[in-house]
């Protein structure tokens, strides 16, 4: 039984973790698995401890210009392939730029759009 309660897609980005209180320097994900609205999955082989409150900087590169979302988010579960932030906080434009990530890669807009009116 699937207890998610956001649409979740694959997408592929990097992303840089950086900590919010110095506890470790910054390292540079080898890339995202999944994202939804609420949250993502890093592939990485580096290991955090859950609750940790991280800035993450997550790079979408198009062909002629790099677009960065900054997000605050927190370590909820990590295993043998990465680690799974939920996100604190995105601000305005960030939002908009995941929200379009989400209609684009779900085929779903509709059901994003609830998501974003249920919070």
């Amino acid at each position: 039984m699937n207890k998610r309660r956001y649409v979740r897609v694959g997408f592929e980005a990097s992303c840089e973790v950086e900590s919010l209180d110095g506890d470790f320097s910054p390292f540079e994900a080898e890339s995202t698995k999944d994202i939804s609205l609420k949250g993502l999955y890093l592939i990485t082989d580096r290991r955090l401890p859950l609750g940790t409150i991280c800035l993450l900087k997550l790079k979408l590169t198009g062909a002629t210009s790099e677009l960065v979302l900054d997000i605050k988010a927190k370590v909820v579960r990590t295993d043998d392939n990465g680690l799974a932030f939920l996100f604190e906080e995105i601000d305005l434009d960030s939002f908009y730029h995941l929200k379009n990530i989400l209609y684009y890669n779900s085929g779903e807009p509709e059901v994003i759009d609830k998501e974003i009116i249920q919070g």
